[in-house]
């Protein structure tokens, strides 16, 4: 059974709720990048993508590297996997649903064609 309740997985969701924020993680899908590179395509004040930024550093999306001023941020994708994981669980609920509806209606299609 998967722990829904996980800390982890509740800061990657909440960080993933955030449209601006999985802007940031597709651009840094792509490849690392400055902060002032990830804010560019953002109205916003360094200040507001640096918030963004912590809260995928809070949920373990990405990784920041300082050497001096510079700060370059790496997204790293293995908290996403406990996400994929809880998402497959109700996957295979949904699936299971729509197999029994499917199979409902092709049963009621079949009384019908036969009483015709």
């Amino acid at each position: 059974m998967v722990n829904n309740q996980s800390e982890q997985l509740d800061a990657v969701f909440h960080a993933l709720a955030d449209p601006t924020r999985r802007a940031m993680v597709a651009r840094l899908a792509q490849a690392p990048c400055g902060i002032s590179e990830l804010a560019a395509p953002f109205d916003m004040t360094l200040a507001a993508v640096s918030k963004h930024i912590k809260v995928l550093e809070g949920a373990g999306l990405v990784i920041r590297n300082v050497q001096g001023r510079n700060h370059t941020c790496q997204l790293d994708t293995r908290p996403m996997h406990g996400g994929i994981e809880w998402l497959r669980h109700y996957e295979q609920f949904w699936n299971q649903q729509l197999d029994a509806l499917t199979a409902a209606l092709i049963a009621d299609d079949q009384t019908q064609n036969t009483t015709e």
